[in-house]
């Protein structure tokens, strides 16, 4: 390396690139010992438990209030609103877009079907039509559409969590809270609250 000297004075080495350079990336090998995503332990956070009301942070559906109801294989909160009082649906979140509050609901006789898992909330491709079917200018872009299965769950999983608001003697304060929206004013700061 040839050295050269800076404005302070000082003399650093420049660096030289190198005489070759290979044809074909290698792959690098993982250490033996290294856990891969599957195999990695899902913790939760200890004030996230089933029936607890959180604010989510990001999203379609940033600032709406949500019950956590199941934490899933992939360390995923399965969250609904529900739909009926604020439209966010069912939905996957990772706890780190969450803010957990101090409001909870008992949500022990809550029967959530087994189907809900990470394979049902998985994205499906849509299918593009080939050329030789019809014209070749008249390609529509598909629009996905929330399908029955997923419409029966959701409104199966409300019907059960109303049940459980409208018993909660607070109903009146649940029903108002969970359909409004979070937002800060001026100088309030969240690290400075208690949800």
């Amino acid at each position: 390396m040839a050295p050269t000297a800076g404005s302070d004075g000082k003399v650093a080495k420049k660096p030289r690139l190198p005489r070759n350079y290979p044809t074909e990336d290698k792959k690098k090998r993982l250490h033996p010992r290294q856990k891969f995503f599957g195999q990695q332990k899902r913790k939760l956070r200890a004030n996230i438990t089933p029936g607890t009301v959180l604010i989510l942070l990001a999203g379609r559906h940033k600032g709406k209030r949500v019950v956590f109801l199941k934490q899933l294989n992939s360390g995923l909160l399965l969250v609904t609103g529900p739909y009926h009082l604020n439209g966010c649906p069912l939905r996957r979140i990772n706890q780190a877009y969450v803010i957990s509050t101090k409001t909870k609901l008992d949500i022990k006789g809550l029967k959530i079907p087994d189907r809900l898992n990470d394979e049902y909330f998985r994205r499906q491709k849509l299918r593009k039509p080939k050329h030789t079917e019809g014209e070749i200018f008249d390609t529509k872009k598909e629009v996905y559409t929330v399908s029955e299965e997923r419409k029966q769950d959701q409104a199966e999983v409300d019907k059960q969590l109303l049940d459980v608001i409208r018993t909660n003697p607070e109903k009146k304060m649940l029903f108002g809270y969970l359909g409004a929206m979070f937002s800060l004013n001026n100088k309030q700061y969240p690290h400075l609250m208690q949800f």
